[in-house]
This record gives structure tokens, sequence and C-alpha cells, in this order.
């Protein structure tokens, strides 16, 4: 019996869309260039911290501390007998540590994730107002040439850019009004 495999037509990708690639990924490598030593540093500590790799050093290192601490093995004097303070005095340092070492991780990423937030943004700002010019200029040109076409009811709305700064103070009065109802 021969299986036959249907493959997928390769979706294309314009030259727009790959320039954009490039681009993300020259800013990433840009990024990561400038990046100091401890916090390459941090973020290979983290990364290792977060691999199964990690789990199963610790799970070595603290079963091994465990069973030659109980005294089960003859030859092997305790160091550190039940209830392990040392084996507790070290997971709590370490802790420290590595939650220092995730929170620079995370501070690092937050401040990319805000940078391309703003970016976001910027590009959402200009794709309104190209749009908010298309709907001026189509509805000029149908009103210069006489087409009638059924104009919808918020044409003219749509025809005036959006001011984000008066969205934001809407978004903040709706918030407000939002946590008095609640308030109440």
């Amino acid at each position: 019996m021969v299986r036959r495999i249907s493959r997928r037509p390769e979706p294309m990708v314009t030259g727009i869309v790959t320039r954009n690639i490039r681009a993300l990924l020259e800013v990433r490598s840009e990024e990561a260039s400038h990046a100091t030593r401890e916090t390459r540093i941090a973020d290979a500590i983290t990364r290792f911290a977060g691999s199964m790799r990690f789990v199963y050093a610790h799970a070595l290192l603290f079963g091994g501390w465990i069973l030659l601490n109980l005294g089960l093995i003859s030859g092997i004097r305790p160091w550190d007998p039940f209830p392990f303070v040392m084996l507790a005095m070290f997971a709590s340092v370490e802790a420290i540590f590595l939650s220092t070492f995730v929170l620079i991780s995370q501070n690092r990423m937050s401040a990319a994730a805000e940078r391309r937030a703003e970016l976001d943004l910027q590009v959402s700002l200009l794709s309104e107002h190209e749009v908010t010019r298309l709907i001026q200029m189509v509805d000029a040109l149908c009103t210069h040439l006489q087409v009638n076409v059924e104009r919808p009811p918020d044409v003219e709305e749509l025809k005036q850019d959006v001011r984000p700064e008066v969205v934001i103070h809407e978004i903040e009065a709706a918030e407000a009004r939002e946590r008095n109802r609640e308030a109440a």
C-alpha cells in the first residue's frame, strides 16, 4: 500500500513581509549585541533554571544529600542530619539568587515588550490615519463624480482623525465610572 502525503501549498511571502522579518531579526540581534555581560549571565542562568536538566540535577543533588545524611549507608557519617538544616539553607540562598536572576531577565523582557507595544501603537495610529485619509478621498471622489452610493450613517465620524489622547481620557473616564458603580 502506497501512502500519499498531500502537501499544502506553501503560502507566498511578499517582499514587504520578508523585509519586515529581516528588520525585526536585525533589531533583536542588535539588542542582543548591546546586552551587558551581567544581563547575558542572568539570561543564561534563567534559561538553565527553567529547564528539565535543572530539575534532574536538583533531584539528584537533593536526593543524594538526603540519602547520604539519613545514615543508612554504612561508612558515611551524616554531616547534615535530619531535618537537613544545611540543605534548607543552601536551597533558600539558591532560591534568593534564582529569583533575582529571573527578575533581571523579566525586567529586560518587559522593556523589550514595551518597546514593541509602542511600535505597535505607532503603526496602528499610522494605519488609522491612512484609512481616514482613504475614506475622505473616496467620499470626495464619490461626491465629485456624483456617484450615488449609500453612505453609511457614520461616514462623517469615520472621516475624522482619531486623537489618541482623547481616547485615553475616555477610557480613563469609563474606568472611573465603572469603579464608582462597583463601589456604590
